[in-house]
């Protein structure tokens, strides 16, 4: 059979079949489907409530997404922070230098942008990341930063290869960005942790403007599922305004992996022996808790109890309780418990494995030893933290006096009516409590100092021959709001460029204990003097000597402080250049 059609059916069944194809193009476009994923997201989120106060100074939708690469192994930054939107944000006049959370949690202080401000506007459109209601779908988010067309794209922008940023060696952070208007009508950027910073500058002046959007919406529109890159997983009350303390601790973040890296969290926290440390959880509530009825958590550690009394909070708050404690002298798991009078707690149970520091003492230096094969190596950087901040709640009275009457009849047989109502009421204190909070940080400062041994007859300042002996000196200082809710650095193990950073080790004695603690090498068997040094080999050749440590074990509420240090000597000859061979004089 023929069918034939007339010339404007033709031309309809052309446009018909046309917007078809042209409508699943689109789908496919700005849709990535889950068949094309490629990484794995670790992104949850909350939220609700309604916009509030910031509903005038927020357009529904004007969000983005700050995305960094991060290497898996020490979670360190190695991309310059890229901010995604789908908008023209030229508008934007005021915005901070674009810096990770990581970066701020490595001690980078908010410093405002005074260019013009940068933002990328993605090729295939961002699903919705803030919303006025929460709703925003977190299946979508996923996808679109697991897809490989957006990982692609991404890598591109950032400046590196698709191959190189999927290979199981970084990952992406993400954290959620709002557009808004603030202080005189400017507009704003900030990621959650910026935006909780910039509260704690302004004592609470961001917060009291726009708490709906930057203390609710904002950080709860990404947060993790799994611990990783040292944030814990988000368990608290998921749709209440949060402090800025829990904000810059585990909100406003996600993290999309490749391959596995072997870095995803637990449960299990690890310390070293014969060590004071620090250990927390979070206390949540959704319910007021007041100085009238305060509540308090109590942790079971070794047969000891540690209760932490008097803690308040807003409905909707939450906050890190801690305890101090020393660890055993012996390896072992220690099982503590943590039980709240109010509220709910990021953690019920916590096994601690407690874990021996071992030395590895290099071998015994000799004249003869050789090394033809010696390659220098690139001196360690491994994960570290030089400082953290947490926040703590008060409550605090607000008076409201009003007048209750408490009418009484007083007869008065004189009058016509017998008596009169006398009202015999007081001024009764109908106020309510009312909650700030109080922001804590610590901070790590440290240095090494690496220099010949005073014994080494031909040193000159840094300058030396090898075959001598090298001292250290790792002078350390911990800065705290409170002193006593910190610890001091603890540890530190120092290694060598002829072991290529490992293999041998030395774990440096702490000279003095406390906020300022010094360490120094442990005197060195093979010393003829019993001397604190480690022994340079003869055979290292002419060049620079570099030494690494890393300092550990400064424990703060909000987690452990640690660095990375190195210093040098430069190496210029051998010990064998300072012996004379030659006859005997005889008189």
């Amino acid at each position: 059979m023929v069918v034939s059609y007339s010339i404007p059916e033709v031309k309809m069944k052309f446009k018909r079949t046309a917007a078809l194809v042209l409508c699943a193009a689109l789908l496919f476009f700005f849709f990535p489907m889950a068949v094309h994923a490629d990484g794995n997201g670790n992104i949850d989120h909350g939220g609700g409530g309604g916009m509030g106060d910031a509903g005038e100074s927020w357009w529904n939708g004007d969000d983005g997404v700050r995305v960094t690469v991060v290497r898996a192994n020490d979670n360190k930054p190695v991309s310059r922070p890229v901010d995604f939107t789908n908008y023209d944000e030229s508008d934007v006049v005021r915005a901070f230098i674009q810096k990770s959370k990581l970066h701020y949690r490595n001690g980078s202080q908010l410093q405002m942008n005074i260019g013009k401000y940068k933002s990328t506007r993605p090729s295939v459109p961002l699903p919705k990341i803030i919303t006025e209601t929460g709703t925003s779908s977190i299946a979508a988010i996923r996808s679109y930063f697991t897809d490989k067309r957006i990982i692609n794209y991404i890598s591109q922008t950032i400046g590196t290869s698709y191959e190189k940023l999927t290979n199981g060696k970084y990952k992406l952070l993400l954290e959620p960005v709002a557009y808004f208007y603030f202080h005189g009508r400017h507009k704003y950027a900030m990621t959650a942790t910026e935006a909780a910073l910039y509260d704690e500058a302004l004592s609470g002046g961001l917060r009291a403007e726009m708490v709906s959007l930057t203390h609710q919406q904002l950080p709860l529109s990404m947060f993790l599922e799994h611990a990783d890159l040292g944030y814990p997983a988000f368990h608290g009350n998921k749709t209440a305004r949060q402090s800025d303390g829990m904000i810059i601790s585990q909100l406003g973040l996600g993290v999309v992996k490749f391959k596995n890296d072997g870095s995803d969290g637990d449960d299990e926290t690890e310390y070293r022996c014969n060590t004071d440390v620090i250990t927390s959880v979070t206390l949540f509530s959704d319910t007021e808790i007041n100085p009238k009825n305060p509540a308090s958590v109590t942790f079971g550690i070794m047969g000891g109890s540690y209760t932490v009394n008097n803690i308040v909070m807003p409905a909707g708050g939450s906050q890190l309780v801690w305890v101090k404690w020393h660890t055993p002298s012996i390896p072992q798991t220690v099982n503590i418990s943590v039980s709240s009078s109010h509220g709910y707690l990021s953690a019920d149970n916590i096994t601690a494995k407690i874990s021996a520091l071992n030395e590895k003492v290099p071998p015994n230096p000799t004249a003869t030893d050789r090394n033809n094969s010696f390659k220098a190596v690139t001196v360690p950087n491994r994960a570290a933290i030089s400082a953290s901040s947490w926040s703590v709640w008060y409550a605090y009275w607000v008076p409201n006096w009003v007048w209750v009457s408490n009418f009484v009849w007083v007869p008065n047989p004189s009058w016509e009516s017998g008596g009169s109502w006398v009202d015999e009421g007081s001024w009764i204190d109908q106020g309510k409590y009312a909650f700030d909070s109080q922001s804590y940080r610590a901070s790590l400062v440290s240095a090494m100092s690496l220099l010949p041994d005073d014994k080494d007859p031909t040193a000159n300042g840094k300058n030396m021959k090898s075959g001598y002996g090298v001292k250290i000196n790792v002078p350390t200082g911990m800065s705290a709001s409170v002193q006593s809710w910190v610890t001091g650095a603890q540890t530190a193990v120092t290694y060598f460029p002829e072991f290529q950073y490992k293999n041998y080790w030395r774990i440096l004695d702490r000279i003095t204990d406390g906020l300022s603690a010094n360490f120094a090498f442990r005197a060195n068997k093979y010393s003829t003097y019993n001397r604190r040094v480690h022994f340079t080999p003869v055979w290292f050749p002419d060049s620079t000597y570099t030494a690494y440590t890393y300092l550990e074990d400064a424990w703060t509420p909000a987690g452990m402080l640690s660095a990375n240090l190195t210093d040098y000597v430069t190496i210029k000859g051998s010990v064998y250049d300072d012996w004379h061979v030659g006859p005997k004089m005889v008189n």
